[in-house]
């Protein structure tokens, strides 16, 4: 009996595959292609960056059946706000909202008594301190949520303590926006908090995020406080012997000076109304867009501009420019059951429009019979963005030269992709 000759395996795709691996030696260098190291720098040659506001119902997470399912929609708003630069979320009660429920699918070990093991449950919170009680209250449940999103992954165990809402936060997609810092990246802004330690009579010491330094400021600030601080890149040269300068800015200067997104405010509104009466904005927003599938104009319309109503009489006038833009977005019953629901509206429900500068059906040939709340807000921005980001009327400069931007995109360094490596920013593991 003769020898088999080896059969060569040089044609399997598997092994040429396996060869191409082990020939490359760059330790970041991968087939796939490269990522964005930062998101694109938005520069507006008019120099005013428009504010973009999002009002969204806290009833929305009522239709989540349990913990697992109303922490994942939550997280969709959260990534659709810093997606599309959004730089408030107002989370507002629509007056049909349903308590909570608490109890979640997830469950260790045999399931044979289920029922029994609810009840135990039950049981259990009701001994837990308030602090520690799992909210029923849809509103500040989504809150809570989106407050956690945006807060920097370094930051979270400061300023968010063991909470049952925040049980399933590993289900929770990373934001990676650019204020996320991870470990090692040298930035001209970081967010801190300011820590209990005496740095004199001139200034405080804040953690920032950077490895085993805390970053002296030039203001004495109470400690817990968070705040946005502007670095020199050369200072993280001498970051290594435990000390570093910054100064203490607004949050809305890496935006207004760089043009980076620096994240979103989340506040509360007990009404529809209260959206508008309680607007932290100097003259309140100036350009109003209401979202329903009975708006009377639709964004397909090739005639459609963000403007008031009476410009859009105005032919010469292409877009209306504003400062403080907001979307607000109905529930399942939409915008006008809210305002039916809310007592202190002199309107009515079907007189929902007259609110808004611009009420706009965003899907006019949607195939669902519905469209979620959380499906809209994606929906929305993405067919918006385009008028956002002309933000108003022309210069005479810009009509004279129709060719030229009103908005510039820097252009960002790339880096070399992997998906064998796990993002640095991690949902249930955050640096202390």
């Amino acid at each position: 009996m003769g020898f088999m000759k080896k059969r060569s395996n040089d044609g399997n795709p598997s092994n040429k595959r396996r060869q191409r691996s082990k020939g490359n030696n760059h330790p970041n260098q991968h087939r796939f292609g490269r990522v964005m190291a930062q998101p694109p720098k938005l520069k507006l040659n008019s120099g005013q960056y428009p504010t973009v506001s999002i009002a969204v119902p806290g009833s929305v997470v009522s239709n989540a059946q349990t913990r697992e399912l109303q922490t994942q929609l939550a997280g969709q708003i959260a990534r659709a706000a810093v997606v599309f630069r959004v730089d408030e979320v107002i989370v507002f009660d629509d007056g049909l909202g349903s308590t909570l429920n608490t109890l979640s699918n997830y469950k260790r070990g045999p399931r044979r008594n289920e029922g029994e093991d609810r009840i135990s449950e039950q049981r259990q919170d009701n001994k837990k301190p308030d602090h520690l009680q799992p909210s029923t209250d849809p509103h500040a449940f989504l809150a809570r949520i989106l407050q956690y999103c945006e807060c920097p992954q370094y930051l979270r165990r400061k300023f968010f303590p063991m909470h049952p809402d925040l049980q399933f936060a590993g289900l929770l997609p990373p934001l990676d926006a650019p204020h996320h810092l991870r470990r090692g990246d040298v930035a001209s802004f970081r967010e801190g908090v300011v820590v209990d330690k005496d740095a004199g009579e001139d200034g405080s010491y804040v953690d920032c995020g950077v490895p085993n330094t805390l970053v002296q400021i030039d203001r004495v600030l109470s400690p817990g406080l968070r705040c946005t601080v502007q670095l020199d890149p050369k200072s993280y040269a001498t970051s290594k012997k435990g000390s570093m300068k910054g100064v203490v800015v607004s949050p809305t200067t890496p935006r207004d000076q760089d043009g980076i997104y620096w994240g979103y405010t989340t506040r509360m509104a007990s009404s529809i109304k209260a959206i508008f009466d309680e607007c932290p904005y100097e003259g309140g927003y100036d350009m109003k867009v209401g979202t329903s599938e009975r708006g009377d104009v639709s964004i397909d319309n090739p005639k459609f501009r963000l403007a008031k109503k009476e410009s859009l009489k105005k032919s010469d006038v292409d877009e209306e420019r504003f400062n403080h833009l907001i979307i607000v977005f109905g529930g399942v019953a939409g915008i006008e059951e809210s305002v039916d629901a809310d007592e202190s509206m002199p309107l009515s429900g079907e007189d929902s429009k007259k609110m808004f500068d611009v009420w706009v059906n965003i899907a006019p040939y949607q195939g669902s019979r519905t469209i979620r709340t959380e499906e809209a807000v994606f929906i929305t921005l993405s067919r918006l963005s385009p008028y956002i980001s002309k933000n108003g009327m022309a210069s005479e400069a810009e009509k004279a030269s129709p060719m030229k931007q009103k908005a510039v995109v820097k252009k960002t360094d790339d880096v070399e992709f992997s998906d064998e490596a796990v993002s640095e920013e991690s949902s249930d593991d955050e640096e202390s």
